[in-house]
């Protein structure tokens, strides 16, 4: 059972380091063909293959009992499922130490502005010191407001989740990073939609903005790190798609849907059960009636003593 587990917890990862290395190559292209918003829908591809890839596998008659994989790994599955765990747990305390010290620098009027929480977000605006014009802040409250709509947060939460799992896979922590960066140009795109004469004020409104040093695993924001993202922002907004996004939704949906069924068949097919786990399963399925015999004592006349 151990070494099926482990043997699961690689499989996954490996289609999950696929489905990353994908949307890597397809993010940028999309992007400019169709626009951030449905470049932004690709990172559902990565979780989606890589939870299809642990389903009931197909059953097969001639497949082994025990597949190779997990086989390989039968002698180091308890140790390694030791490591993973301790790795998991050291992430989870980093990405918990993070939330905590972005809190406490919000608290300092040193972070913002974001949305903050999981279940029920909240929107932290930056403090009313006269930086930000009435209509600038209400660009930033309409920002903030459209991630809570989106379920950003939720997909941000997912994404921390899947470094703690996944620690030990570098392109994980890489795509986590880089779906952020999306995700706000995707909020970006959403909040011009509805405000399309906006876009010069939403552009200075964007230079204002301060950069977030702290990361916020449990939340939106936009980092500071990598290239520039003022640059990449601002550039977004000058760039208009070229195609129809109800083309490139067609095309991320069949993507995925694609990926979800490419990674369920990439799975070692199950045997079938034996004879006498049918007979098991059949007789499971059976009403039962419960039967409990008693031996009670003769009702015959006793007898006369002889003489």
């Amino acid at each position: 059972m151990t070494s099926e587990v482990l043997a699961a917890l690689l499989r996954s990862n490996l289609v999950l380091a696929l489905a990353i290395v994908a949307v890597l190559a397809l993010r940028i292209p999309v992007r400019r063909l169709f626009g951030p918003e449905i470049a932004y829908g690709l990172w559902a591809i990565p979780p989606v293959a890589a939870l299809a890839s642990v389903l009931p596998a197909r059953v097969d008659d001639g497949a082994p009992q025990v597949h190779a994989l997990a086989a390989a790994v039968a002698d180091i599955s308890a140790p390694a499922l030791l490591g993973w765990a301790a790795g998991a747990a050291l992430v989870v305390a980093g990405l918990a130490r993070a939330q905590a010290l972005f809190m406490r620098s919000a608290a300092k009027g040193g972070a913002g502005p974001a949305v903050v929480g999981v279940i029920t977000p909240r929107v932290l605006m930056p403090a009313d010191d006269g930086t930000y014009s009435a209509d600038e802040r209400a660009l930033i409250r309409a920002h903030e407001r459209e991630h809570v709509a989106r379920c950003d947060p939720r997909a941000g939460a997912l994404a921390a989740a899947l470094q703690a799992l996944c620690w030990f896979n570098p392109l994980v922590h890489l795509g986590a990073h880089l779906m952020r960066l999306d995700q706000e140009l995707a909020c970006d795109a959403a909040v011009l939609r509805r405000r399309p004469r906006d876009r010069a004020l939403y552009a200075r409104t964007l230079l204002k903005t301060q950069l977030a040093a702290q990361p916020l695993p449990f939340g939106c924001y936009w980092p500071s790190r990598g290239q520039h993202p003022l640059e990449v922002r601002i550039g977004a907004l000058r760039a208009a798609p070229r195609l129809d996004g109800l083309v490139g939704s067609s095309l991320v949906g069949t993507a995925l849907v694609g990926a979800a069924v490419a990674a369920w068949n990439l799975q070692p097919p199950a045997p079938r059960p034996g004879p006498l786990v049918e007979l098991w399963e059949r007789q499971q399925r059976q009403p039962v009636t419960s039967v409990m015999l008693v031996s009670l004592p003769s009702r015959t006349p006793p007898q006369a003593p002889k003489p």
